[in-house]
């Protein structure tokens, strides 16, 4: 199957050096690039890191604000 892009010019200059530079041709650089972007974010295992990075960076186990305790409270 064909797939069109477009690209910027200075991203296709870059991927054409990236090309020459591994003796692939463009066609194969591109197959390889999407091929690695929906192994890494079809499973779901990359919004998993992301969530886990989160939590290290919080330093708890609850990363999102807290909500406080409204319970008591009458209008």
């Amino acid at each position: 199957m064909a797939v069109g892009v477009r690209v910027e010019p200075e991203l296709e200059r870059r991927l054409d050096q990236l090309a020459i530079s591994l003796g692939k041709s463009r066609s194969t650089c591109v197959r390889e690039a999407i091929a690695l972007y929906v192994d890494r974010f079809s499973g779901g295992e990359e919004a998993l890191r992301q969530s886990q990075l989160i939590r290290q960076q919080a330093g708890s186990s609850h990363w999102s604000e807290q909500v406080p305790d409204w319970s008591d409270w009458t209008a």
